[in-house]
């Protein structure tokens, strides 16, 4: 009889992708999975385009939030328990794998509280409020770096589970001196406004002749083509990409966010990159992701107090005149890969799956 998994993840990409590779893997078992979110994150888009049964809880994040939030928080969180303890008792999953975020916490309390095995996974160097909490309860504790939780949690390195055709692209030979060094830059599902206003004025002075595929999110679309067009450079620009194999597999070189999942991703396609933390993220864990990177050798940290045109000009035009530099970054990056990460977190989740 095929396997009941449950997954819970929501909110944003960084906790979304990662269980979205888990599911892929744990269908290709045999199991039967479903999934527990909200209907304001990208989970209610991406996870029925996936195919996979979603149920709908109402959790809210808590820290970071306004007084209004911070007041009524006791009251959501008490219905999004009673909603995550109806969904299981439906389901009747035999395993329930948690990826963080405050999704996960209703459901993770209830499935501790009802006896259902737990498997949490952190995808940051620097563990979320949620999983701190799950930690104490869940049965296997999984971590994407490999000093997130303190020894005395027992944590299991994994890596974080990155989708197949990415982790699927081959080694990075040196970039072609006989063509344009290619730079792709990653402003997030939200835009990163610091990047997008900022990388076509320091590709300009950089004096270096880039070819530029340019991320922006949405929102920020419009202004990111004019800042291009500002500065009299050609370059593709786009609110998203579909094919981000096809994207790392392009580029020389990355300017973007360090977030968990674009780490990930980075270390899977072995590209190199200057990595500028989101600045108020809660707990700083992209500078602590983004550092796991530099200290490797693999990434250039830039925090974005430091972020100015000139000075992201003179780190391009440094990078882009030691092409070995970034063959050597490069492998450095993917030394770091965990290709198996999505393989171990599905064995885990059978593994402590009741009979």
């Amino acid at each position: 009889m095929a396997t009941r998994v449950m997954i819970m993840a929501g909110g944003t990409g960084g906790h979304i992708f990662p269980a979205l590779a888990v599911a892929e893997r744990l269908r290709a078992e045999g199991c039967v999975v479903t999934w527990m979110g909200t209907r304001n994150g990208l989970e209610a888009r991406l996870v029925p385009a996936a195919d996979i049964p979603i149920d709908w809880i109402g959790a809210v994040g808590v820290r970071g939030k306004g007084w209004w939030q911070r007041l009524t928080a006791p009251w959501r969180i008490l219905l999004a328990c009673v909603q995550a303890a109806w969904i299981l008792l439906r389901r009747k999953p035999q395993v329930v794998l948690g990826m963080g975020g405050f999704v996960a916490a209703p459901g993770g309390l209830m499935a501790a509280l009802l006896r259902i095995p737990l498997v949490i996974h952190e995808q940051n160097r620097v563990p979320g409020t949620t999983n701190r909490l799950l930690a104490r309860m869940a049965r296997a504790v999984l971590q994407a770096f490999p000093d997130s939780f303190a020894p005395a949690v027992g944590a299991l390195h994994t890596g974080n589970p990155i989708r197949r055709e990415i982790s699927a692209l081959p080694a990075k030979p040196i970039a072609d001196a006989a063509r344009p060094l290619r730079l792709l830059v990653l402003g997030g599902s939200q835009g990163a406004k610091a990047l997008n206003g900022l990388v076509p004025e320091a590709v300009a002075k950089s004096g270096v002749v880039f070819e530029v595929w340019h991320q922006t999110g949405a929102a920020l679309l419009e202004y990111t083509r004019q800042r291009y067009a500002a500065n009299g450079l050609p370059a593709r620009v786009e609110a998203f990409v579909d094919d981000m194999a096809a994207a790392y597999a392009w580029a020389d070189l990355a300017v973007c966010r360090s977030g968990a999942m674009t780490v990930g991703e980075l270390c899977a396609a072995g590209l190199p990159a200057v990595l500028v933390p989101f600045p108020f993220a809660i707990d700083d864990h992209q500078t602590a992701n983004a550092r796991y990177l530099s200290e490797a050798g693999a990434a250039d940290l830039l925090p974005q107090a430091q972020l100015d045109a000139a000075g992201l000009a003179e780190r391009l035009s440094g990078l882009a005149a030691q092409r070995e530099l970034l063959h050597a970054m490069a492998a450095k990056a993917r030394a770091l890969a965990t290709p198996e990460a999505t393989q171990q977190v599905a064995a885990v989740c059978l593994r402590e799956a009741k009979p």
